[in-house]
């Protein structure tokens, strides 16, 4: 018995592959097993549990091919089982002995009797006395045409062939295919999930969105009215007309706005010199802060060399553009004191780390928490989209967003992307 020990460990070991190479290859995939992974992995299982077989007598040999067919049958299909038949019968040629005919003979009835028993398990609620079932079948059947093929082969390892093996492909069975089920069954609960928050964030960014949409028309179809029925003069017309303009102009921003985040287009990355589109954009935002009493200042470490990231430049300006724009309209709501904005530029561990830190008004702890969520903003005329465009760019890079703040005190907006190595760009280049 101690004899088998690592070998019948080996063969359960391999009853568990598919499980493990399921939770390996589909653990962050939101679609459950195609028929191609059932193949590849009972085809390997099958092909090493034959090479580590359990020979008691020279040419004959025990495993849990039988087993890894009829998982094959129940998760793939006849077609996937009879694959994995022509691979046993081709393998068991190749490997030769006393025992091949022996074997391909037993195969020829145990795979009629593993049809039998996967037509029950598809059909049956109670799956588990099938899978205990085919284990002891596929342990009977092999054990009693060697005994009548080579009675002493049988009788010299009694216990073995009495006990031993019938637990192997028992437990074998139950392994495989019981948990193997529960890990799709798990997989199918966290697809559903996964659809439903999908569909639920659909629809709450399609209420927001009419909701944001409906405003500016609403306000559209009154003037468009009054000019119709010509109650304004010229002046007023010219007037309503140009609040027309005004509010179309805003559905085209929310509408742009909306599609920059359930769309994003695929960007073309280059090295970007960070520090150099940041100062850039701060030239761009002045205006806008000078309008708002807001002073604006750039910190870089002392000597540094430009930092480069791997980014679109484009699309990285209007990330900074927008947390920027944020920090300059928290300052205005600050009224009693000068408004500023600091923007600190500095490494740490191959990485670029940016703040944003501004004197405004500050968030709660519940806002910074929902920041960068669809149609979440703290201002109230504002969708929410544009940190959640710049979220999703940030992340897209490899990069992360933090956020510290305190009401009435401020808030620092802490940006970490990955630093692209001037060897690196001499390289690219």
């Amino acid at each position: 018995m101690m004899l088998y020990v690592k070998e019948i460990i080996l063969q359960l070991f391999f009853a568990h592959m598919p499980l493990v190479m399921f939770n390996l290859f589909y653990r962050d995939r939101t679609q459950n097993y195609s028929p191609k992974f059932i193949i590849a992995t009972s085809m390997i299982c099958l092909f090493l549990s034959m090479t580590f077989g359990i020979s008691t007598v020279p040419g004959y040999t025990y495993d849990i091919r039988y087993i890894i067919i009829f998982f094959g049958l129940i998760f793939g299909g006849l077609q996937i089982g009879l694959i994995l038949l022509a691979e046993f019968i081709l393998y068991r040629l190749y490997l030769g002995g006393d025992g091949t005919f022996i074997a391909l003979l037993i195969t020829l009835v145990t795979f009629p009797v593993s049809l039998v028993l996967y037509r029950i398990y598809q059909r049956t609620s109670r799956k588990l006395p099938v899978i205990i079932a085919a284990g002891l079948f596929f342990s009977a059947i092999p054990i009693a045409m060697v005994y009548l093929y080579n009675p002493q082969s049988v009788l010299n390892h009694l216990f073995f062939h009495l006990f031993v093996i019938p637990a192997q492909n028992s437990i074998g069975c139950w392994l495989l295919i019981t948990f193997f089920k529960k890990a799709v069954a798990d997989k199918e609960l966290y697809i559903n999930y996964a659809q439903q928050q999908r569909v639920r964030a659909i629809s709450h960014v399609a209420a927001s969105l009419v909701h944001e949409v409906r405003n500016p028309l609403t306000a559209v179809k009154g003037f468009l009215t009054l000019i119709k029925e010509g109650a304004a003069d010229r002046e007023k017309t010219a007037r309503y007309i140009d609040i027309c303009m005004s509010e179309i102009g805003r559905t085209e921003y929310i509408l742009s706005e909306y599609l920059a985040i359930s769309k994003p287009i695929a960007d073309r990355e280059m090295p970007t010199n960070l520090q150099e589109l940041l100062e850039i954009t701060r030239d761009v935002m002045n205006p806008f802060a000078n309008m708002h009493n807001v002073e604006m200042e750039i910190e870089y470490p002392a000597d540094t060399e430009p930092l480069w990231i791997m980014a679109n430049p484009d699309k990285m300006k209007q990330v900074l553009v927008n947390f920027i724009k944020n920090a300059v309209e928290a300052c205005a709501e600050a009224p009693l004191r000068q408004g500023k904005v600091i923007l600190k530029l500095q490494t740490a561990a191959e990485k670029v780390v940016l703040s944003i830190k501004d004197n405004g008004i500050g968030m709660t702890e519940e806002q910074t928490r929902r920041l960068g969520s669809v149609y979440f903003s703290t201002k109230s005329g504002g969708t929410g989209l544009g940190l959640t465009f710049s979220y999703q760019a940030i992340l897209s890079l490899g990069g992360t967003v933090s956020v510290s703040s305190e009401p009435g005190e401020g808030t620092e907006f802490t940006i970490s992307l990955p630093l692209y190595a001037m060897r690196d760009l001499e390289a690219a280049q």
